[in-house]
């Protein structure tokens, strides 16, 4: 019997050191993969370290002109007790239940807000993509070919004696990661994140100007009614006006101009009155399209103009720069664009990729996925570009100059911002000591037609003073009527100035940003 132990120690050796590693082969092709992960874990701290350059300047906002006070505050009656900020539903303030309940209706049903939560979901989702640079880029493949070389071509790795087709089968993993050693998509997601805080701005600001265009519409509708009223009531008027008339003419008191110069005042206010009905069916139809319903399907009942212009917190300039969303949207767009000069700067700087793959492959599919068929491959790429004819300084001072246009526009909303407060404080201003004299013109109006009236059935008069006195009273009613509505509507765009009670800490911090349902409006100024 044949002793064995030899072969059984010496195949104990072979196995040793020439079975495959479990994943990368041989035990010496294992030992070069243990160096290279030594050396890659050296290289570690070495990545962390470039890691955390990032070129490109930091974004420090730049200053504006702001003014100590406003100018138009001389006078201003504020709010009592004083409230240095607008609070939450502003339009609750002029006290119209309807109004609250058609203000409810924009955030629902309006469709260029809808359009605008959108867009800033496409902003939010930019945001995510931009962050997924941080991390490698891993992907699968499986395949199999089926492939026959020209008659009389041998490949080096074919086997002469085979001709005919052959079979090869692939599955195999591979990874890529490029080092951010410059800071290239960490200031790509710095301008995203800023650029989706623009978004959310901008929607809250199509919000306030919609909210502030319906309740324009809304209480310009009242004033027509409150004018038909008018109109009603003085028809009314004129109509016993005519028939005084053509009883004193057939009493053969006046003469026959004076019944016709009462048919032609009357005749002229019905049509006056008649034509107040095409503004205000337009203003209905605009107020049905801001509230997201058809024109043909919605209607207003007409009711008194009983709304009169609330006593408003008005604050300090400075304050303006955190209460208007137009405003925080152009500064976020000064903080995208100076990220970006960063992103052109990086372009640069060499990048540093690192690749991994590893799989199977084999020709006969019974030995694909078996160890002898695994292959893997690990290494860096370092790649810096030496020559582009100058694209990269041209995208830089692109960069460069869209920050300035944006520091540019990011003053003179500021500015148009100021401008908007002081133009409706002195419209407010004005507007109520007119309103008051106003009032007085009608009163001595509605007086002077009572004296003629009576001075005409005495005789003493002509119906021409009456038609005189009458048509002048009648254009001061409607003159007062229109500077209540005109006060109501600088009311509404003063609040609309002031940023109607929004605050900049709405705006979605970036960390929310990343999350799906990054919301504008979750901040501390909507639970005000």
């Amino acid at each position: 019997m044949k002793n064995t132990e030899p072969r059984r120690t010496r195949r104990k050796a072979f196995l040793s050191t020439q079975v495959p590693d479990p994943w990368f082969g041989s035990a010496s092709v294992s030992a070069v993969v243990n160096d290279l992960r030594l050396v890659l874990f050296a290289l570690v701290p070495a990545f962390a370290l470039l890691a955390s350059c990032t070129v490109g300047p930091n974004y420090v906002r730049p200053t504006a002109d702001t003014p100590a006070a406003f100018k138009e505050m001389e006078g201003w009656k504020t709010a009592q007790p004083r409230d240095q900020e607008l609070r939450g539903k502003w339009w609750e303030a002029f006290n119209d239940p309807l109004l609250n309940d058609l203000q409810e209706q924009v955030s629902l049903s309006n469709q260029n807000l809808a359009q605008a939560a959108a867009q800033f979901r496409q902003a939010r989702a930019l945001v995510q993509s931009a962050r997924a640079g941080y991390w490698p880029g891993v992907t699968a493949g499986a395949s199999a070919t089926r492939s026959q070389s020209p008659s009389g071509f041998v490949s080096q790795n074919q086997n002469l004696n085979v001709r005919g087709p052959s079979t090869s089968y692939s599955l195999s993993l591979d990874a890529v990661w490029e080092a951010d050693l410059w800071g290239r998509v960490r200031r790509t997601v710095e301008s995203n994140e800023a650029g989706a805080q623009a978004s959310a701005a901008d929607l809250e600001a199509l919000r306030l100007s919609i909210q502030a265009e319906l309740a324009q519409n809304y209480f310009q509708l009242r004033a027509l009614d409150a004018q038909k009223q008018l109109f009603d009531a003085t028809i009314a008027a004129y109509q016993r006006s005519l028939a005084l008339t053509q009883n004193q003419y057939a009493a053969g008191v006046v003469a026959k101009v004076d019944v016709i110069q009462a048919q032609t005042q009357l005749r002229t206010t019905q049509a006056q009155a008649l034509d107040i009905g095409v503004q205000r069916a337009q203003l209905e139809h605009a107020i049905a399209l801001l509230i997201g319903k058809p024109a043909s399907s919605y209607s207003l009942a007409a009711a008194a103009l009983a709304a009169t212009p609330p006593a408003l917190p008005v604050g300090m300039p400075a304050s303006l720069l955190e209460r208007r969303p137009d405003i925080a949207a152009a500064e976020r767009r000064m903080a995208a664009a100076n990220a970006q000069i960063g992103v052109a700067k990086a372009a640069y700087y060499p990048s540093l990729t690192l690749s991994a793959s590893g799989g199977f492959q084999s020709s006969s599919f019974s030995n694909w996925l078996t160890a002898p068929s695994r292959f893997w491959s690990l290494g860096p790429a370092l790649a810096q570009t030496l020559f582009d004819g100058g694209l990269r300084r041209a995208q830089t001072e692109q960069a460069i100059a869209a920050y300035d246009a944006n520091v540019a526009g990011y003053r003179q909303t500021v500015l148009t911002g100021f401008k908007e407060v002081e133009d409706n404080l002195a419209a407010l201003r004005i507007l109520e000591e007119e309103a008051a004299i106003q009032e007085d013109a009608v009163q001595n109006a509605r007086q002077s037609v009572a004296l003629t009236t009576n001075q005409y059935k005495a005789g003493i008069v002509s119906y021409l003073n009456v038609v005189t006195v009458q048509a002048t009273a009648l254009a001061n009613e409607r003159a007062a009527v229109d500077i209540l509505n005109r006060r109501l509507a600088a009311s509404v765009l003063l609040i609309k100035a002031l940023g109607g009670g929004w605050d900049a800490s709405a705006l979605p911090l970036p960390d929310e940003l990343a999350r799906s349902d990054a919301t504008p409006g979750k901040g501390a100024a909507q639970t005000r």
